[in-house]
């Protein structure tokens, strides 16, 4: 078991999101709070249906609290009958963490898009997709990396499957590989944890400035330099020349 998974204190929560590793970006699937359709065997009308009622919840949540929203605020918004929330989620917070759970989902999918590009175009496009995700879904990304409402280790659990998989990106991306040694990780870690700094700080501001290409070059140079102290320490793992 990697060492990040020790961030997530509550076992269940980790067993749980133990999906989400070991796949690429494009194939991630939201395996941990599947509803009883879907379990199942669910129809992909059904499936359809429990998108529609996620992405509701995105634009609600982006615009309130999560205390704030009773089940009833929601299903009055959504037009639907309550019971349908409970039928596919079970309970509030399972509704919570499915908008979460999605929204990491697409983050990762976003940031590791355009595959076939030479590896310094991938870089800046995966980093860019990662902003644009930041910027577009503001409320989810920071429930995301903040960890939810209050201490959410479930949410913490599904923060530490998004480094995974956006860290296997980078690792693809630079080494052609996504096994690479402990300290390489741990390095590329520390810069993941600066970049979710960084997107924090600037998506707070109230004027895009800087603006997003000079964040994303900002967050490239950081990355080479990163990537340049890797192979200081470890030779056998050089850092790849430009395209």
């Amino acid at each position: 078991m990697r060492p990040v998974l020790a961030l997530a204190r509550n076992v269940d929560a980790v067993r749980r999101a133990a999906p989400y590793f070991g796949h690429s970006a494009g194939s991630w699937r939201l395996g941990r709070n599947l509803n009883n359709s879907q379990q199942r065997g669910g129809t992909s009308r059904s499936q359809a249906r429990r998108a529609e009622l996620i992405a509701i919840g995105r634009k609600l949540f982006a615009d309130a609290s999560y205390d704030a929203l009773s089940m009833d605020d929601i299903a009055q918004h959504a037009g639907v009958a309550k019971g349908l929330f409970y039928y596919y989620f079970k309970s509030k917070r399972g509704y919570y963490l499915a908008i979460v759970e999605d929204s990491a989902a697409g983050l990762v999918a976003r940031a590791g898009s355009a595959t076939e590009l030479p590896r310094t175009i991938r870089v800046h496009r995966t980093i860019d997709g990662y902003l644009r995700y930041a910027d577009q879904h503001r409320a989810a990304y920071r429930a995301i990396v903040t960890g939810g409402v209050g201490f959410d280790t479930e949410v913490f659990a599904i923060r530490d499957a998004v480094r995974e998989g956006l860290i296997a990106e980078i690792a693809q991306g630079a080494y052609g590989q996504r096994d690479i040694p402990p300290l390489a990780r741990l390095a590329l870690i520390g810069w993941l944890c600066g970049v979710e700094g960084v997107t924090l700080d600037w998506l707070d501001r109230p004027e895009p400035d800087p603006d997003r290409d000079t964040v994303r070059e900002l967050l490239v140079r950081q990355l080479r330099r990163t990537l340049d102290t890797i192979e200081d320490l470890l030779p056998d793992w050089p850092a790849p020349e430009p395209d």
